[in-house]
């Protein structure tokens, strides 16, 4: 099925000449129009960090080498500043929509068509990936203005299909060579496994940052439903009635631990989490990333 439109020409002219805040230094909740924590020319020296798999051999400071028998990279303050990849989920479970409401991939793809917006016109490099259980599409990094509408051509042709797989595509990003990065997930996160939290380290430890936004949609929060109704699984496939009433107090309790559980377990890891629902106006959620914005 077709997604709705994902471009709103209305709240891009309200973006414009806005930008992407950020908290203390880059190591901020979103990346954007930032300052490196670091002083002096672009080119100077910044800090030193341990080496990890996929840094370039070239960049190991061999004289700290020799005193600590240690590898460590020498970072200069141009590679503080982040690109932004924005990871965008299409498996099955994210066609779901209650009500008037767009499905969460369409909210999810309207997000990420904001945030780009925001972020090229500001001179930051923008990426997209796309996914279910594999990825679907990968778009570079880039900065160019017409970049932004490749990224809206891709979102434009997904279709909410297939299973989901966070911890592969993870996987995939720890393989890019690329620039420290930003990584921003827009996922229902139905299906996540611990493993998605080593990954996560692995990122961070290539000083990458890695922000996970839930896209959820207000039924799947609230359970409104009293009664007897046919419940479908988006990914299995399979059906169930039940009476709503009985199960409502057991499913908001579950639910609710699960989401809880999802939170800290990501906090603690130190990545950011956002709950989004597509049943709050989208200004809700682009509006607190900016610098000057109504909050």
């Amino acid at each position: 099925m077709k997604q709705d439109a994902i471009v709103d020409m209305d709240l891009l002219g309200r973006l414009s000449g806005l930008s992407m805040k950020v908290s203390g230094a880059v190591e901020g909740q979103i990346n954007g129009r930032h300052r490196s924590p670091h002083h002096g020319a672009s080119v100077e020296f910044a800090q030193h960090r341990e080496y990890a798999p996929g840094d370039e051999i070239r960049h190991i400071d061999w004289k700290s080498y020799g005193r600590s028998d240690r590898f460590y990279i020498k970072e200069y303050e141009d590679e503080t500043n982040l690109n932004t990849v924005l990871v965008v989920d299409s498996s099955a479970s994210m066609n779901f929509a209650y009500g008037e409401h767009p499905t969460k991939l369409t909210y999810a793809s309207r997000l990420a068509v904001a945030l780009s917006w925001v972020l090229i016109r500001q001179g930051d490099a923008v990426g997209l990936v796309t996914h279910n259980d594999s990825v679907r599409d990968f778009i570079p990094p880039r900065s160019a203005p017409d970049h932004f509408w490749r990224v809206v051509s891709s979102l434009e042709q997904l279709k909410a299909e297939g299973q989901t797989d966070l911890t592969h595509v993870l996987l995939y990003l720890a393989g890019l060579r690329v620039k420290r990065c930003h990584f921003i997930l827009l996922s229902d996160c139905l299906e996540f496994q611990s493993k998605f939290m080593a990954i996560a380290r692995q990122l961070k430890r290539r000083r990458h940052k890695v922000t996970v936004l839930q896209i959820l949609d207000g039924a799947e929060i609230d359970f409104p439903f009293d009664e007897l109704t046919i419940f479908e699984g988006m990914e299995a496939l399979d059906e169930i009635q039940v009476d709503p009433r009985a199960m409502k107090e057991t499913y908001l309790s579950e639910f609710t631990e699960w989401r809880d559980t999802l939170r800290r377990t990501l906090q603690d890891g130190q990545v950011d989490y956002v709950e989004v629902r597509t049943d709050r106006a989208l200004e809700d959620y682009v509006f607190p990333m900016l610098d000057g914005g109504p909050r």
